[in-house]
């Protein structure tokens, strides 16, 4: 087994920004405790995080239950009622704040359930995958639109929420304004890639039909920082391969075909004896076999995370 810490949710930060940016647009005066509500709801669904202490069988357990509609529906009013107590605490000991707005409970209710309901949406953007009904279906849901961490986002969010809250310190009415702009802004790009995943993806199948691969698994993977590009995966039955499209360019697929042996006989002995191999399966969308060079074992990954810097962090190795 191998398994290296890596990033398997849209980062933290990003997350942050984004329940921040919605309470700068106005929602921080629905109500006392609006801002760090949003905040903290925003990233609530990754208390799932805790599980990476089991190693590579994590990659079954994250983006799951947490992420799911149970927790959609209780998370937000677990939230809610420790915001209460808090306020409700400090109140009691002469410690709250004498410029937080009156609670609102209905409005910090509702923030709780925005904040939540962002963090699947944003998830769901990359190509990770979230099971976004467990615990009713095991299903993995994929966007394939963001790079784990995107930093036009962070630049965008950031920038616009400092500038916002800048003017809004010396009393300049565009505040609000400014803030909702940088929540549009994102909303607009975060659909402009999607539109290019699509456009990707859609030229890689017809291309492949026409050189005989007619039901392809396609996905257009976005990398770091270079939005307008993508990285495309396919396989067709056992047959896998790459390629790269880049916006204005268009499409370039590679030659090389390369079989996933994945009707390797002996991974059924392999997955029997073997936990991390169970999970890793559970979790991956493209798996294939591979022999590692090294000392001739087999390993267990998946295409989408098969470039040189990211596939011995995905891996499991089985034997020989």
């Amino acid at each position: 087994m191998n398994f290296t810490p890596y990033p398997l949710d849209m980062d933290n930060l990003t997350h942050s920004l984004f329940g921040a940016i919605l309470g700068q647009a106005g929602l921080k005066k629905k109500t006392g405790l609006a801002m760090p509500t949003l905040i903290i709801a925003a990233n609530l669904p990754d208390i799932d995080a805790s599980c990476v202490v089991y190693g590579i069988e994590s990659l079954s357990m994250r983006r799951g239950i947490t992420h799911g509609p149970l927790a959609m529906l209780i998370l937000p009013i677990i939230l809610w009622g420790i915001m209460l107590g808090v306020d409700h605490w400090q109140s009691r000991r002469g410690k709250r704040p004498a410029d937080r707005l009156p609670i609102h409970k209905g409005w910090l209710l509702a923030l709780t359930y925005l904040g939540c309901l962002s963090h699947p949406m944003l998830d769901w953007m990359n190509n990770y995958g979230v099971r976004l009904l467990e615990p009713f279906s095991s299903t993995w849901f994929y966007g394939d639109t963001l790079f784990i961490i995107d930093l036009w986002i962070w630049l965008v969010l950031g920038g616009l929420l400092w500038r916002s809250l800048k003017q809004e310190k010396r009393g300049d009415a565009r505040w609000r304004r400014t803030a909702l702009g940088g929540f549009l802004a994102v909303c607009a790009y975060i659909l402009g890639n999607a539109l290019i995943t699509h456009h990707a993806e859609r030229e890689a199948k017809s291309q492949l039909a026409a050189a005989g691969h007619a039901d392809t698994l396609t996905v257009a993977s976005p990398p770091p920082i270079a939005f307008w590009r993508r990285d495309i995966f396919w396989r067709d039955g056992l047959a896998y391969g790459s390629g790269t499209y880049e916006l204005g360019r268009g499409l370039m697929l590679n030659a090389a075909v390369t079989s996933t042996h994945m009707d390797d006989p002996r991974l059924a002995r392999w997955l029997a004896g073997n936990a991390d191999a169970r999970a890793f399966l559970f979790w991956a969308r493209m798996p294939l076999i591979e022999e590692d060079s090294p000392n001739g074992a087999m390993v267990l990954r998946d295409q989408r995370y098969h470039d040189e810097r990211a596939k011995t962090r995905f891996q499991v190795i089985l034997g020989d």
